[in-house]
């Protein structure tokens, strides 16, 4: 479903990446796959760093299909970025990345806080990450950020994803599967 980021993918994912309703929320923008090559290798340069974590996404025949990132990572928290190729879109595969993502980030990694800032207007993302019974509307609960991604405009909802809440639901999750066989 995931796995670490390799320069010859970066072709493949621009083209998925350069469609244009892809290419609108994607963090990190690249006007040819020369230059996403470069961007990526920054990327991966600042996870050695730690400064990042990037990891593609692939569909379930191994075919890369977009990327999940955590960003401006910093004390135990960052922001995560995800994008996925619009002929997988509505496939599962946002939320099955996440949960993987998510689980390699707070029990293998030292992540105990995870960032979604997410556009007003890509309402398609917003109510994807509602679904998710871990992740939490952080306007009101975390001011500072939501007042430093807003700074010139009001365009972004903040998220909030806690080690500690996550675990809670994937338990719970977990059992009511069981119980199910």
């Amino acid at each position: 479903m995931i796995k670490k980021r390799e320069l010859q993918e970066c072709t493949s994912l621009y083209e998925l990446m350069a469609e244009p309703s892809v290419m609108k929320y994607v963090r990190y923008k690249a006007d040819s796959a020369d230059e996403y090559w470069f961007m990526t290798r920054q990327l991966m340069e600042e996870e050695e760093k730690g400064l990042a974590i990037t990891r593609t996404i692939i569909s379930d025949f191994g075919q890369p299909i977009g990327t999940i990132n955590l960003f401006d990572i910093e004390d135990g928290a960052g922001f995560l970025g995800t994008w996925i190729g619009k002929p997988f879109q509505g496939l599962g595969y946002n939320k099955k990345a996440k949960e993987q993502f998510l689980e390699e980030l707070f029990f293998e990694l030292d992540i105990h806080s995870v960032f979604l800032r997410i556009r007003k207007t890509n309402v398609q993302s917003i109510r994807a990450t509602e679904k998710l019974r871990y992740a939490q509307n952080a306007n009101t609960t975390h001011p500072s950020i939501y007042e430093a991604i807003n700074k010139e405009d009001d365009i972004f909802d903040l998220y909030h994803i806690s080690k500690d809440l996550f675990h809670f639901v994937m338990l719970q999750e977990n059992n009511v599967e069981e119980q199910a066989m």
